[in-house]
């Protein structure tokens, strides 16, 4: 991702980054979906993917308390995108193993969202 000399802090969060690329992961990986596919499950994959990161961004110019729920759907989010990558298996666009790639990266958002909601629950309960 190209650094610009206008930075937001939220923009430091390894989280962040790793949400960023995760959607560019689907996008591409959606464009092997069949054509009709383009406004149903690649377009849902899509939006749930860059959900991901775009909640991070939306809610940690907040409160502690609005970037814990943000963070909160951003982790459903990419729970979602469990969904979709498997619905994806299913109807054989992507593969087993492309699946079980996704599912890694998921795992990995998942418990990086948990864990920072987790450290700002702590600053929220002080």
């Amino acid at each position: 991702m190209r650094k610009s000399k206008y930075h937001f802090k939220f923009e430091d969060l390894t989280v962040y980054t790793k949400a960023m690329e995760y959607g560019e992961v689907v996008n591409r990986m959606v464009k092997k979906f069949p054509k009709d596919e383009r406004f149903e499950l690649s377009s849902q994959f899509k939006r749930a993917a860059d959900s991901i990161a775009l909640n991070i961004a939306e809610g940690s110019s907040g409160t502690d308390k609005q970037f814990y729920n943000y963070l909160g759907n951003a982790w459903h989010s990419a729970h979602e995108c469990v969904s979709c990558s498997s619905k994806a298996q299913m109807r054989n666009y992507i593969s087993s193993d492309e699946d079980e790639d996704n599912r890694r990266l998921i795992t990995e958002l998942s418990k990086m969202i948990t864990s920072l909601r987790v450290t700002i629950s702590k600053r929220i309960n002080k």
